[in-house]
């Protein structure tokens, strides 16, 4: 990529997604896997890879995923256009199995995010730990900011911070902040 084509990858994630609330399940499972992609590369590689991983995880829609078999876990080791790592693949079909039974007693996984809101960044590493695969700090971390429930996208002085807080991230409302 050319370094203004690397520039404006980043800028688009940057300005229009990173930091702002999600509700959508599959959008919240789509985020989780290029986190979990994420780690041990750059996020920048996993950014360039976000339309083929949309593509070869059925636009990370969690009925899917959690019904892949064999034939679909050795399909996307054979994707180069994802990242393609056994634990992370199966890591995916768990964490949607476990996306369906959340879905199941909370009505959704967004649900089930705003159930344990607010918790400091050690709870919720702990409970993703304990019910989720190939989730550590980092990546809780990393997916909890990109979603609005931790507070940190963005520095107060970036002209982005303004906007997620008009969209009400779940950090500004457990802060009292109603812009």
């Amino acid at each position: 990529m050319s370094p203004s084509d690397r520039r404006e990858l980043h800028a688009t994630y940057h300005n229009h997604h990173y930091g702002f609330p999600l509700e959508d399940d599959n959008e919240l499972f789509g985020r989780l896997i290029l986190e979990i992609n994420q780690a041990g590369l750059s996020w920048e590689t996993i950014l360039r890879k976000e339309v083929a991983f949309r593509h070869a995880y059925d636009q990370f829609d969690i009925a899917k995923v959690a019904a892949y078999g064999e034939e679909d876990i050795n399909r996307l080791l054979g994707d180069a256009g994802i990242i393609r790592n056994r634990l992370k693949i199966h890591a995916a079909v768990s964490n949607a199995q476990t996306i369906l039974q959340i879905q199941k007693e909370f009505g959704s996984f967004n649900a089930w995010l705003n159930a344990h809101h607010p918790l400091a960044l050690a709870g919720w590493v702990k409970l993703f730990k304990k019910t989720f695969r190939f989730t550590g700090g980092e990546i809780v971390n990393e997916f909890l900011m990109s979603i609005g429930y931790l507070k940190g996208a963005h520095a107060e002085t970036c002209p982005v911070y303004q906007q997620v807080l008009t969209c009400r991230p779940m950090w500004a409302r457990s802060e009292g902040l109603n812009h």
